[in-house]
């Protein structure tokens, strides 16, 4: 067996960060010993020669922490890899040291919704992802008979939406239908995920009377009470559900208003089944900033004012929020209205999957109190994979876990250019926004895939993580 080893001063471990040398085998890819406070780079040494140890590298003062797991990306493959693919996304994702990504049952087409679905995303990915790849199955008014049968063949949970996902084939779901997928799924390992805005058509229509190419408009489209209301139904429908499995739960996608905070508090007291994720654009970026017509800001929720930003910082700090993801949902740019700057009819996404460290790190470290990178691996890696059921795999720094580091340089500067992503589509709201921390390499499952940046394998190394 292939021993190497990989040191720093710095390296993520237990919720510390110390000096440390970790052994990885390169056959299973996985950590086999971790040398906690002993930084050592001689393969000389005693404890490297008893594992015949045949290359060590030492990364110091770089930042050793667990590959990211970012568990809400939409890869849109098969169907409209225009927008975005399995290659081209999960490049993406390697070269900002995400080794993991939870891919979403839309926007491809056809949406995992059932098994023969799943099988034609499986084939899709065959030979595609350079990364890691779990896959949510959906939650769609026809498909209650398929939820069991596609937790059986791996799907790491459910996506439904309560109002209209954009896209006509994914339609949303009802209470009543919440309540039956809850009684079918609660003896199992799984989560149900949710799009928790409840949107009232006659507040969109009257807003059409607006100028569309304001931030505002859009803003008044979408107003808080929609995520307050969704987020009411879904805890109404887990307060008194009983006999679960210990890991069941629900969850709230990409919460974008604080007013649904104490809600949500509550229910946590309550110990209902509850978690909640945030993104990585609500924790960065404000409307008081978004310029009218710039429609590469829209997304659903929207992104709020910097009040309501650093209330979702605060509740993310106080463990209330309890991760951050991408929610990368790319398009073609057609499709972002650009030309006409209307805000209501343009696509509904932003792309960040790769800028998940830069992102978090550039925004709190600007905060009153600062983050610190063991607040990353929290919200970014541990509790992500958790959440995807994958922790035991993924998300730690632990022998046996797999082993997938992302090198992170937190000092570095740099201005980001869409033009230099490795997205299909090159549109981000983050053109020309300097960003603090860069990731200097990746290595999953024991294989430097992305260094310094260029990719150093030919063939894409990812696999699918199904019945793990």
């Amino acid at each position: 067996m292939s021993i190497k080893a990989i040191a720093s001063t710095k390296v993520v471990i237990d919720h510390e960060i110390i000096p440390a040398t970790i052994l990885y085998s390169t056959e299973t890819g996985k950590i086999v010993e971790i040398f906690k406070y002993d930084r050592i780079s001689c393969l000389g040494d005693s404890k490297l020669v008893a594992y015949d140890v045949c290359d060590c590298i030492d990364v110091s003062p770089n930042i050793i922490l667990p590959g990211l797991v970012d568990s809400h990306v939409h890869l849109n493959d098969p169907g409209r890899a225009e927008w975005e693919g399995f290659e081209s996304g999960t490049k993406s994702a390697i070269s900002g040291g995400v080794t993991t990504v939870i891919d979403m049952p839309l926007n491809a087409t056809p949406p995992t919704t059932n098994l023969k679905n799943l099988n034609t995303k499986i084939v899709a990915s065959k030979g595609n992802i350079w990364c890691d790849v779990g896959l949510w199955g959906g939650l769609v008014p026809d498909n209650l008979q398929d939820l069991v049968p596609m937790v059986k063949q791996g799907v790491r949970g459910f996506k439904g939406f309560l109002c209209h996902s954009g896209i006509d084939e994914y339609k949303n779901i009802d209470e009543n239908y919440i309540r039956t997928a809850i009684e079918l799924l609660k003896p199992f390992n799984t989560k149900m995920l949710f799009h928790a805005e409840m949107v009232s058509q006659d507040h969109l229509e009257k807003e059409l009377l607006d100028d569309m190419r304001k931030y505002d408009t859009f803003l008044k489209s979408r107003p808080d009470e929609f995520e307050t209301n969704g987020i009411k139904l879904i805890i109404d429908c887990l307060t008194g559900v009983t006999n679960t499995h210990p890991k069941f739960g629900a969850h709230i996608v990409h919460l974008a208003s604080d007013k649904p905070l104490p809600l949500i508090v509550d229910a946590q007291i309550k110990n209902l089944p509850l978690t909640v994720e945030t993104c990585f654009h609500y924790l960065t970026l404000n409307s008081e900033d978004i310029p009218d017509s710039c429609t590469q800001y829209k997304c659903c929720p929207p992104i709020r004012s910097n009040e309501n930003r650093l209330s979702l910082w605060k509740a993310l700090r106080q463990g209330v929020i309890t991760s951050v993801v991408s929610d990368h949902s790319p398009c073609i740019p057609e499709l972002k209205s650009l030309n006409s700057g209307d805000f209501l009819n343009a696509w509904g996404g932003i792309s960040s999957v790769g800028l998940n460290l830069p992102l978090l790190w550039t925004s709190g470290s600007k905060l009153d109190k600062p983050i610190s990178i063991i607040d990353v691996v929290k919200w970014c890696c541990e509790n992500t994979a958790k959440h995807a059921g994958i922790n035991h795999i993924k998300g730690y720094i632990n022998v046996g876990h797999d082993a997938d580091f992302a090198i992170f340089d937190p000092n570095q500067s740099y201005t980001f250019e869409d033009e230099k992503s490795h997205f299909k589509n090159k549109l981000t709201p983050y053109n020309k926004m300097e960003l603090r921390g860069n990731v200097k390499s990746t290595i999953l499952r024991g294989k430097t895939v992305f260094s310094n940046g260029i990719f150093e394998v030919t063939s894409a190394p990812g696999k699918l993580l199904l019945a793990v």
